[in-house]
């Protein structure tokens, strides 16, 4: 006899597989709820639970009174936790010694590569840096830093990492000097333009480097300030 959850892993997987062989592409919509159920021999309750674990990953979208949509992450082999958000010094610190380890890599990479629409998607995300507040996650141009390396695995690992942390990410982003958060950007880009992928991954270490250390600063000077003078 199978259990309800070993049946809701199940349905889960026959979902994504529904997915691929009918090669449904992000923002178009799956089947109602009713059919799926029909077509898997199962309780709609049951095919909902399903669909509420594909959403949790970010392979699906639930609109009430519109449909399921399929969305980007369904193509993605990596998956962060959408129930892991870490908000102290020390994820702050573990998420830039993560990127300081693979982001000089990456950017030797792009170097590399030099792909033409990679690198204007990273001119273009630029002016992010100037402010605090943007349309886009915090850390944008590295995520198109990632995306001009060619390798998919390293772009999904970053956007993954920059998920996980976004909070600990977007106090980082306070804790930096925008207009100096630009300029080392373009830096990096004029270094990946000019194919020098030593000097691209020299840049970014120095960047991220710079980074982890403002916002040490910014922690030790706020937990100084929680504290009050010393008697």
């Amino acid at each position: 006899m199978t259990s309800t959850v070993g049946l809701v892993e199940r349905l889960t997987r026959e979902i994504v597989d529904t997915i691929r062989t009918e090669n449904l592409q992000p923002g178009q919509t799956l089947p109602s709820a009713k059919v799926l159920a029909t077509r898997f021999e199962v309780t709609v309750p049951t095919v909902r639970e399903a669909l509420r674990r594909l959403e949790a990953t970010g392979s699906v979208e639930l609109k009430h009174g519109s449909g399921t949509y399929v969305r980007e992450a369904i193509n993605r082999r990596i998956l962060d936790n959408p129930h892991y958000v870490p908000v102290d010094l020390a994820a702050a610190i573990e998420l830039l010694d993560a990127r300081i380890a693979i982001e000089p890599g990456i950017a030797e990479l792009a170097a590399t590569v030099q792909e033409a629409d990679a690198v204007a998607s990273m001119e273009s995300a630029l002016d992010n840096a100037l402010q605090v507040e943007t349309a886009v996650p915090a850390g944008h141009f590295h995520v198109e830093l990632a995306r001009a390396s060619g390798n998919r695995a390293l772009h999904e690992m970053l956007v993954s990492l920059l998920a996980i942390h976004s909070r600990t990410q977007q106090a980082a982003r306070t804790s930096y000097d925008r207009l100096r958060d630009h300029d080392e950007h373009a830096d990096i880009l004029d270094a990946i333009r000019r194919g020098d992928g030593f000097e691209a991954s020299h840049r970014t270490r120095k960047h991220l480097e710079a980074i982890k250390a403002a916002v040490l600063a910014d922690w030790t000077d706020e937990e100084g300030s929680a504290q009050g003078p010393q008697q």
